[in-house]
């Protein structure tokens, strides 16, 4: 395992601060340290709570966003190289060297120039990498394969090998305690007693373990309650006595939502737990093993054994159908679904998709081609007429406006990058394909601050130290960073509602926890509530 070099760099870019530079103006240049190992300029960060994707509340520092943007911008054009890789150029200007043309980005003026390489290495898929123990080197991927390899491959993948979940021991007793602050308080206590005993365990200080929170543990055992009794309420009025309760969660972390659904449905209605089914399906084998062993740590856990099946797979494997009505739920799993990357040509709107290039030394470059594959073209499809037409583009639909903005110094040639759900498309596809008569519930997070930039654009971010270090690039060294997206509920229902042909509804994370929750257990004296509050950014949609 390479940890211990990773630690070594980590340690050399917090050492040294550079005496001009504000918290964030090197963030980038972490991932360069990861990718290369010779960058060596260093910084501070502020620290942050380490929440599960801490940024994530809409209480973060936007004034801070804006008054960094600019040292954002300049390590961009340090990482990313727009360059083309054809011989034959569609649409060029006339007058331009054979390597320039309309679709290829012009901002990156001291770019190198990759195109042999790029003409030379072989394409490869995430599914190819499975196998792989050592991060692959002189290849090309799509933007999506490179994202799904870093989050899965499953010998160096950030949720296969590196990633922690944060469980706070004992429930919070909202009650007792004072305000919203005291909870603050109490959580940053309990997250440091955490930690101080996994490194006693192993002996030592880790300084680079990925640490994140879910709901489900912050607010155990009420939330997963609620989620109980949406399902309860929903199983009593379409499917009992006919058919038994069949649950589907996937990505389950470490299993305390199926634990808590099920001890609340034996509680309260023991003859419709005699008929429930619990089944997970858990792409990461490290976090099925802790599954099972939560199942199993405490006699009360222990009796739901035989109501149990862990099966530790990709969803995107899955080849059984599965007739019975059924609920499915996919709990802050969509934000880490893989996805592609468009840019636009600003003269004819025309899509270029985006391939990550992996040279001989790790080092990143990105390439765009005006040729979409098959995966990123139906999605385009499928999105436009899902929606009308009626969605956002990361440029202006004024022609006029485009062309005004071209003719300035230095002016790109392309679009700001989109990035398109085409693993959520496929997954849509693998609920309408085997299991017919689901119902789905999830819940995930519709806007996101400090993402990179781009439309739809993700969150990519490390811990170092026990501090959250955000960067300005998904291009970073694969297995040591969170890259998570928002979603757009309005398009992924109306995508959802074309593949399945299922009705849905949609609704804050707030609506639907004063629908299915008892909020005053999590009422703090003050009469303030966590619960409710945490969360503003999180949205909800059920299959109705």
């Amino acid at each position: 395992m390479d940890s211990p070099i990773v630690a070594q760099l980590f340690r050399q870019l917090f050492r040294h601060p550079h005496p001009a530079c504000q918290s964030r103006r090197n963030l980038a240049t972490l991932s360069s340290c990861l990718q290369h190992g010779r960058r060596r300029t260093a910084h501070h960060h502020d620290h942050d709570h380490d929440h599960k994707r801490q940024h994530h509340h809409q209480h973060q520092h936007q004034h801070q966003h804006q008054r960094q943007h600019h040292y954002h911008e300049q390590a961009r054009a340090h990482q990313r190289r727009h360059l083309s890789g054809r011989n034959t150029i569609r649409g060029a200007n006339k007058g331009l060297p054979a390597t320039e043309s309309h679709w290829q980005q012009r901002t990156e003026l001291f770019s190198l120039n990759m195109a042999d390489e790029y003409k030379a290495y072989p394409t490869v898929t995430a599914n190819d990498l499975r196998s792989r123990r050592e991060r692959p080197r002189r290849v090309k991927m799509l933007m999506r394969d490179f994202i799904e390899d870093s989050l899965y491959n499953p010998h160096y993948g950030y949720f296969s090998k590196q990633v922690v979940i944060f469980s706070p021991g004992e429930p919070f007793d909202f009650n007792l305690l004072p305000d919203e602050p005291a909870f603050h308080a109490e959580l940053a206590r309990r997250y440091t007693a955490f930690e101080d005993e996994l490194d006693a365990r192993a002996g030592g200080r880790d300084t680079t373990r990925q640490l994140w929170h879910t709901p489900t543990e912050l607010f155990r055992p009420y939330y997963g309650e609620a989620v109980a009794r949406y399902l309860l309420s929903n199983y009593v009025m379409t499917g009992y006595p006919y058919h038994d309760l069949i649950i589907y969660e996937m990505g389950a972390g470490r299993g305390t939502l199926m634990l808590n659904i099920l001890d609340y449905i034996r509680d309260v209605e023991p003859a419709v737990y005699d008929r429930t089914k619990y089944k997970i399906i858990e792409i990461s084998s490290s976090l099925a093993a802790l599954q099972n062993q939560q199942l199993l740590a405490t006699a009360a856990s222990r009796g739901h054994a035989d109501k149990v099946e862990i099966i530790n797979k990709s969803i995107f494997d899955w080849d059984a159908c599965v007739p019975s009505p059924c609920f499915f739920l996919a709990m802050e799993v969509f934000d880490n679904f893989a996805h592609d990357v468009l840019r636009y040509d600003l003269n004819t709107e025309e899509p270029l998709q985006g391939t990550v290039l992996i040279d001989v030394h790790g080092n990143f470059y990105e390439f765009y081609e005006p040729v979409l594959d098959p995966v990123a073209a139906r999605y385009l499809r499928v999105r436009h007429a899902a929606t009308g037409g009626a969605y956002r583009v990361p440029y202006s639909s004024s022609r006029l406006l485009r062309r005004f903005r071209s003719t300035l110094p230095f002016a790109p040639n392309l679009s700001d990058p989109e990035y398109i759900p085409t693993r959520l498309m496929q997954f849509f596809d693998v609920l309408e394909r085997y299991f017919p008569a689901h119902r789905l519930l999830t819940s995930d997070f519709h806007t996101l601050p400090d993402a990179v930039r781009g439309l739809n654009s993700p969150v990519v971010q490390t811990r170092y130290e026990r501090r959250t270090i955000p960067v300005t690039t998904p291009l970073v060294h694969q297995g040591y960073f969170d890259i998570l997206f928002p979603t757009d509920f309005r398009v992924m229902e109306a995508v959802y509602r074309a593949l399945t042909g299922k009705l849905t509804r949609c609704f804050s994370h707030e609506a639907f926890v004063r629908s299915w929750a008892y909020v005053e257990d999590t009422r703090t004296r003050s009469g303030e509530n966590p619960l409710l509050t945490w969360y503003r950014n999180a949205s909800v949609m059920v299959t109705v």
